[in-house]
């Protein structure tokens, strides 16, 4: 995603049709892989009915070095990396690539049977 204002007016309408999607039963399951930063994680990438990712994918609106100038602390070991996510429950699976389509043809099974 390019960084301008138009493209930032666009996360707006991208997570409004999303939501109008899952409104209408539709099953999104994001894949956030290696790095997963900016506009992606601050609209669709974290709206997912089951989110995926990647083991050790950096994901974050900002990186972490950004964060740390602006707080003015240290972060903690892996933040920011889908392991750390998933602990404080913002990722619900993660998932080596080679295994992906595995996966996703298991959870849509389980779904939709």
């Amino acid at each position: 995603m390019q960084e301008s204002a138009l493209s930032l007016m666009q996360l707006a309408k991208t997570s409004a049709k999303l939501a109008r999607f899952q409104d209408e039963g539709g099953l999104f399951i994001p894949i956030l892989t290696d790095p997963t930063t900016g506009g992606v994680t601050a609209s669709f990438g974290m709206l997912g009915d089951i989110i995926l990712a990647e083991p050790g994918a950096l994901i974050g609106f900002a990186g972490p070095r950004v964060i740390k100038q602006t707080i003015g602390e240290n972060l903690p070991d892996g933040f920011q990396r889908a392991e750390f996510l998933q602990d404080k429950g913002f990722v619900d699976h993660i998932v080596p690539r080679e295994k992906l389509k595995e996966t996703i043809s298991n959870l849509i099974g389980m779904l939709t049977s």
